[in-house]
Parts: structure tokens; C-alpha cells; sequence
């Protein structure tokens, strides 16, 4: 068997974190085997399906490199296939019109509700042998319903949860085509996943009741059955379901946020699942490891801490050039001036031990493409008569120095040694005086990345 997988988000908004989670697990099952990873749009909710929702699901694909092998299919270009396949269903009566009207499904309902039963469509016009139907109503459109069987069970062995059963009970006639002939969704799943083949259908728990119905329909129409595994929710740190309101949900969101799609697969991978205590992996090792076994039960539990910390990881790790282009338009937005200014590269490669985020990156990095900026109360602090003379020797000295870290270094150490004072007496002056800030990277380093020119021209202002 060829495994052949899908992702098939409806296009009614931003590409949700769960549904990159979901997206990931389908695209590792097929990678480790070998097999095909399709695409589908499932666009008929044509009141909330937009252009701009499938623009930004393919754009969060893109961005974390879930590339498919197949589609992306669109069910709104598949109307024929669906209404010859509803066309068969009738002919074959595994499905049947209905003439009752909203009002009327809704009031038999009602009436369920008053006797303590289940509200379901009652059947009415279900054709049965022997059985007299209605007349029907006069320039009334009909919706087509699924016969489902009305006894025994819909059991299936999901990979995540183990075994599920349904009674047949428990499940009413369901509408799988409206009064204007459009499908409805449970219909339009089961025929495409008939239709690609596909094998195993990886998706949220949200997805188990309807299940039944799915595997009831491709009964009906003779076709196989996929796999079936249904994954728990990803809960925010308050333990409830992720939120808009409250949460960071959209994938994209985490992108202008300034995480690597590296480590955010990695971080996605772990929520639900696990390979012994591996925390870090890239998605190469995770397609070798990925096969069903070590899916989690339990909700798993969003942690911006251990996002950033796998972050940090990775952007430790990255290229430098590829940070900076990360960072420049964050820090454009930030007004920098990069006229007489260190290489971006150079900069980040100073900062990115601490960073978690390449908007932190930018954020740091401003400290060498703004004018400083210090607090007159920490120059009157810092800058005291008593350690005017040592950095006014430095700053003469940083005319001729060799310029390079080292060379730097030994500069300050040797004005320390002269002058009987202590590295901070001296690096928080310069600091201050360089930058505007007290909190900097190494001070050889920071004197060594502003260049010669930078350095004399804003030590300037202590010359004798």
C-alpha cells in the first residue's frame, strides 16, 4: 500500500497552530513511508471562505515548508463529481429526497426534546418497503439525506485513541446536499478522500463524531476505509482551548514574531508527540522517526518559554546573513541608519547567543544604527573626573591602535593598569558614551564593530 495522506483546512481564516500541527503530522507519516502528501481546500462554506484565508494557508504552509505532492484541490471545483456521485446514491437508494422544511425538522426536534429523547430527524421521508410517503409540497425543493442504517455499530480503530464504536442509533439521516443542490461537508470529505485515495486521515479530535458518518457514507458507496487517528487540542497556558483573544494561534503570527519555521516545526512535533526524550531534531530525523507509534492521548499544552528556548537554539545555529535579512525590516521600521555603519552580519553575530526572536535581534542590533542617546544623569554618574584622564588616553590611543578585538583589548587593559582602575570603572563610560546604554556585548567587541571613525568622532566630546 501506498500511504497517501492529507491536509484539508477550510479557508476561513489564518492557518491555525493546530492545523499546522495536524499538516505536520500528516507530511512526516508520508515522508517516512515514501508515500504522497495532498492538499485540499475545503472551501463550500461559501459565506466564510475567502480568497485571502486560502492565500494565507498556503502562505503558512510555505513558510514552514510543508510543501504537497498533490493539489491543493479545490471542492468547489469538484460540484460535477459530487453530483454524480449523489445522482448514484439516489439510484441506488443509499440515499433519498426529503421534503421537510426547516421549520418542521426543527419542530419534531422540539418535540423530541419535551419527551427526553435525542432530537434527530425523524424519518419521514425515508422511503422504506411498504412504507407510504407524503404527497409532496408544492414548489418545494428538496435537500437529499443519507439513508444511514438504522441498527448495529461504526467501529473503527483510530491510532490515537484506540478503539471507538458508535451505535447507528446515535446518528440521524444527515443532509448531504441543501434545497440548491450544493453538498454539504461529511459528503464532500468522504468522496474526495475516496477519490485520492487516501490513506490515512490524521486530524483534531474535534473530528471524531464525524467520523461515523464519513465511514457510514464511503460504506455506502463501497469504498475503503482510511486509518483514522484523531489528535487531542493544543490548550493555552491557561489550560483552555487556544483563543484569538488570548493566544498567539495564527502560524503567521509567530513568523512576524520573529521564530524560524525550523524551530517552530520542532517545537509543533513535540506537542503530541515524542521520541524518547529528544527535544531538539530537525525534520529530516522526525520523517525517519514519524510512524503512528508515541501520539499522545492528552491535550497538550501550549509553552512560550519552551518555544523560545527552541528558538534561541536554532537561531544560536543559524546562518548570520540569514538573521540579518530576518532582522533589516524590522529594524528599518525602527528607523536605522546603516550610513557608516557596521556589516548587519557582523552585529548579529554579537547578539544572537541571547536572542530568542529575530525581533529581538533587531532590537539589539539598533544599538549600532541610531544616534546614542545617554541619560545626562548616568554620564554625570559614570563620567567623573576621576576617570576623565584614563578614557581621554584611550580615545588618543584609538587613533593609531591596530583596530581589531584584540588589539582593543590589550588598549584597555593597559589604560586600566596605568590609571589603577577597575574594568567597569573604564567600560561603563565608554558604553554610555558609544551606545547610550549601560547593557552591552563585550566592550572590546562593541569598539571593534564601530569602526575607527564612529568611535573618535563620539569620544569627541571628552577631549581635553
Amino acid at each position: 500500500m501506498t500511504v497517501r495522506t492529507r491536509f484539508a483546512p477550510s479557508p476561513t481564516g489564518y492557518l491555525h497552530v493546530g492545523g499546522a500541527r495536524t499538516a505536520l503530522f500528516a507530511w512526516a507519516y508520508a515522508r517516512h513511508f515514501g508515500g504522497t502528501f495532498v492538499l485540499r481546500i475545503e472551501d463550500t462554506d461559501l459565506e466564510r471562505s475567502t480568497p485571502a484565508a486560502v492565500q494565507a494557508i498556503l502562505d503558512g504552509m510555505n513558510w514552514l515548508g510543508l510543501q504537497h505532492d498533490e493539489g491543493p484541490y479545490y471542492q468547489m471545483q469538484r460540484m460535477e463529481r459530487y453530483r454524480a456521485v449523489l445522482a448514484q446514491m439516489l439510484e441506488q437508494g443509499t440515499a433519498y429526497h426529503c421534503y421537510s422544511s426547516p421549520e418542521e425538522v426543527e419542530a419534531m426536534r422540539e418535540r423530541q426534546r419535551a419527551a427526553g429523547d435525542k432530537p434527530r430527524y425523524d424519518g419521514t421521508w425515508r422511503p422504506e418497503p411498504g412504507k407510504t410517503l407524503p404527497a409532496v409540497p408544492e414548489g418545494r425543493k428538496p435537500v437529499i439525506r443519507f439513508k444511514n442504517p438504522l441498527d448495529g455499530e461504526v467501529s473503527w480503530n483510530d491510532v490515537v485513541k484506540g478503539q471507538i464504536t458508535i451505535s447507528n442509533r446515535e446518528l440521524d439521516d444527515l443532509v448531504i446536499a441543501r434545497q440548491d443542490g450544493t453538498p454539504t461537508y461529511n459528503f464532500c470529505v468522504a468522496v474526495d478522500d475516496w477519490d485520492m485515495q487516501i490513506t490515512h486521515v490524521l486530524r483534531g479530535d474535534d473530528h471524531v463524531n464525524n467520523t461515523p458518518r464519513q465511514i457510514n457514507i464511503l460504506n455506502a458507496l463501497a469504498a475503503p476505509l482510511p486509518l483514522y487517528g484523531h489528535m487531542p487540542m493544543i490548550l493555552g497556558t491557561d489550560g483552555q482551548k487556544l483563543s484569538k483573544r488570548r493566544d498567539a494561534v495564527s502560524v503567521m503570527d509567530f513568523a512576524d514574531k520573529g521564530y524560524l519555521p525550523e524551530a517552530m516545526l520542532n517545537y509543533l512535533a513535540r506537542l503530541g508527540w515524542s521520541h524518547g526524550d529528544d527535544e531538539i531534531f530537525s525534520m529530516e530525523q522526525m520523517c525517519s522517526w514519524f510512524d503512528l507509534t508515541h501520539l499522545s492521548g492528552s491535550a497538550a499544552q501550549f509553552n512560550p518559554e519552551k518555544l523560545n528556548w527552541i528558538n534561541n537554539h536554532y537561531i544560536k545555529s543559524a546562518d548570520n546573513q540569514r538573521l540579518a535579512d530576518l532582522a533589516l525590516p524590522q529594524m528599518l521600521k525602527d528607523g536605522a541608519v546603516f550610513d557608516n555603519a557596521p556589516e548587519l552580519a557582523a552585529v548579529i553575530a554579537l547578539f544572537k547567543e541571547r536572542a530568542n526572536t529575530t525581533v529581538e535581534l533587531a532590537q539589539a542590533a539598533m544599538l549600532f544604527y541610531r544616534q546614542p542617546a545617554a541619560d545626562p544623569a548616568l554620564l554625570q554618574q559614570h563620567v567623573t573626573d576621576a576617570v576623565l584622564p584614563a578614557l581621554r588616553q584611550y580615545a588618543a590611543a584609538c587613533a593609531t591602535v591596530e583596530w581589531n578585538k584584540a588589539a582593543l583589548a590589550a588598549l584597555l587593559k593597559q589604560t586600566l593598569a596605568e590609571f589603577g582602575l577597575k574594568m567597569p570603572q573604564l567600560a561603563m563610560p565608554l558604553r554610555l558614551l558609544l551606545t547610550g546604554q549601560l547593557q552591552t556585548p563585550s566592550i572590546d567587541a562593541v569598539i571593534e564593530l564601530f569602526g575607527r571613525e564612529v568611535v573618535l568622532q563620539r569620544l569627541a566630546a571628552i577631549a581635553a
